[in-house]
């Protein structure tokens, strides 16, 4: 089992910058995939970026450009850095992950529990 722990988030201006962090820990063998998932009320929960072990990213089209995802190497760590923020960018970011429990058992995916960013005018 994988636990995700996410810090971060907050209250920022439009225009602004947050930084959210998360780390996984537990009985983890790997953990090809880390990313971050974003749900606004009403709205159905959209990816935001993921990176894999190799450093492979991915994004979301109304993120890319002004977020950047990182991860430390050797750690079960990523980083999202949200530049340019604007107030359709308020959400609860979840954490993500995919993980092995070891070396030959299937990737199973991992959740946070979510940290709340709010972009106020």
């Amino acid at each position: 089992q994988v636990q995700l722990v996410e810090s971060g988030g907050g209250v920022v201006q439009a225009g602004g910058s947050l930084r959210l962090a998360c780390t996984a820990s537990g009985s983890v063998f790997a953990v090809p995939t880390m990313g971050w998932y974003r749900q606004a009320p009403g709205t159905e929960r959209e990816l935001v970026a993921t990176i894999n072990n190799e450093g492979a990213t991915d994004y979301g089209g109304s993120v890319r450009g002004r977020f950047t995802i990182s991860r430390g190497n050797g750690v079960n760590t990523v980083w999202l850095q949200m530049n340019s923020l604007s107030r359709e960018d308020t959400a609860t970011y979840y954490c993500y992950a995919d993980y092995q429990s070891g070396r030959t058992s299937k990737e199973m995916p991992a959740w946070g529990q979510g940290t709340l960013v709010t972009v106020s005018s």
